[in-house]
């Protein structure tokens, strides 16, 4: 395997060397190159050699790991990979993984494709599978995992230990067995690391934790992962509204949906989906883009027509020209900031109806006092370059209001959309960038029509 105390060097090294041995024909030597390192590299090869090339060397990959792989990958190269796949052959590479992630793979495809997938599965694999896919996938349940180890609370931890021996496996990131009644209810969660150390004949009633509540099968996934955050949980049980296990929820895909929701802040605040990557498709890539640079164009427009109803003041003095971008720049800047709190802050639940009052506050006055400082300094430089005492009072005026407002509306802008069902991170800056574009041209250039022509 190679080895590198940098993951990007070692990625390119790897991917050097299978490209090698692709190009010198020998499938001996890349299909044990291939079975040596681990699928998460695997996807990372796939993703750093050319299209054409990813088919070649998907083929040499073992069965076994394909599975593991295709979790891996960008999701617009997923989807290249799955589209040529046939049923039987997603079968075979998805028969290794836990059914939480089969059911991520497979709810990616057509609803023909799912149909045909299930019906050559065996009855309790699919069972358990459609029970999965029944449940939106940003709940708890589309997150959970149907293979649980369950015990009685009337058993000791003798018997516990020989059915765990006898059962063979245990599922992965298993650190507690979950207790249930006769019917299946849910009454709490017994440690391995009390299994291991306790005597043989110590009562799992005696050791079971009853305060540790299960979470709901229609918790959102975003709650799921803040209570992992804030309990520090490895794993947890899931229940139905009639408080039957149902499943449990692990780390590793609390993980992914914290990596989600980061991706999505990210990408949210330039306008795209989390789903965008550099390795989506041309027409794709432009489809997607264009509803925000549209959105974005129109408030172009409104900022520029804000402008127009002021020629005559700029054409008198064109100094006013000269300025203009830095009074709209700076509000851009400071609302940007306070936008990334409040979408931050939503994400997390720290922003509620009972502080919010307090937080538009406190974030007004970050603005006023950031906007005093600002202004002051805009003002001395605008008044050495121009020698214009009155232009420079003008502008740090301007620049006072539009950082004010750029504070107040980079927190409240989200909060808004939030409340009116909108994503925040997708529609918060085009409405941001709207606001202290006009706000700042309209304070600079009318306070200027005012005072100065």
């Amino acid at each position: 395997m190679i080895e590198s105390g940098h993951p990007a060097e070692s990625d390119q090294s790897l991917s050097d060397l299978v490209l090698r041995a692709l190009q010198q024909a020998d499938s001996g030597e890349l299909r044990d190159l291939l079975a040596a390192n681990h699928p998460a590299d695997l996807a990372r090869v796939l993703e750093h050699l050319a299209e054409e090339v990813r088919p070649h060397i998907w083929l040499q990959i073992d069965d076994s790991a394909r599975g593991e792989v295709l979790l891996e990958l960008s999701e617009s190269i997923r989807d290249a990979i799955l589209d040529q796949m046939e049923p039987q052959e997603l079968l075979l590479t998805t028969e290794n993984l836990d059914p939480d992630e089969q059911a991520d793979l497979i709810a990616e495809l057509p609803e023909g494709a799912i149909d045909s997938l299930l019906s050559a599965m065996r009855a309790q694999d699919r069972q358990r599978l459609e029970q999965i896919l029944s449940y939106p996938d940003d709940s708890a349940g589309g997150l959970m995992n149907t293979d649980t180890i369950s015990v009685r609370s009337d058993l000791n931890v003798d018997v516990v230990l020989r059915y765990l021996r006898r059962r063979g496996r245990i599922p992965q990131d298993t650190d507690k067995l979950i207790v249930v009644d006769r019917t299946d209810h849910y009454i709490g969660v017994v440690a391995l690391t009390d299994l291991l150390t306790q005597l043989p004949e110590t009562g799992i009633a005696e050791l079971m934790a009853s305060d540790v509540p299960a979470i709901p099968v229609d918790m959102p996934a975003s709650e799921v992962a803040q209570l992992f955050e804030d309990r520090d949980l490895i794993s947890a049980p899931v229940v139905n509204p009639d408080g039957e296990l149902v499943g449990r929820i692990t780390i590793d895909d609390v993980v992914d949906v914290m990596r989600s929701e980061a991706d999505h802040s990210f990408m949210g605040m330039a306008g795209l989906a989390e789903s965008e990557d550099v390795f989506t498709p041309v027409l794709r890539g432009t489809r997607r883009r264009s509803l925000w640079l549209s959105v974005n164009l129109v408030t172009a427009f409104l900022a520029s027509w804000v402008i127009g109803q002021f020629d005559q003041t700029i054409e008198k003095m064109v100094a006013l020209a000269v300025l203009m971008p830095i009074v709209a720049s700076m509000g851009g800047n400071a609302g940007g900031q306070s936008l990334a709190l409040a979408i931050r802050g939503l994400a997390l639940g720290q922003v509620t109806r009972h502080n919010l009052r307090k937080l538009l506050i406190k974030e007004t006055q970050i603005g006023m006092l950031g906007g005093l400082i600002w202004a002051l300094v805009v003002a001395v430089v605008v008044a050495v370059w121009f020698q214009d005492y009155h232009l420079s009072a003008v502008i740090g005026a301007a620049m006072l209001i539009n950082l004010i407002f750029a504070a107040a509306g980079g927190f409240l802008i989200p909060v808004v959309l939030n409340k009116l069902g909108a994503d925040p991170a997708l529609a918060s800056t085009v409405v941001l960038t709207t606001l202290t574009d006009v706000v700042g041209f309209l304070t600079f250039l009318g306070l200027a029509a005012l005072f100065l022509v």
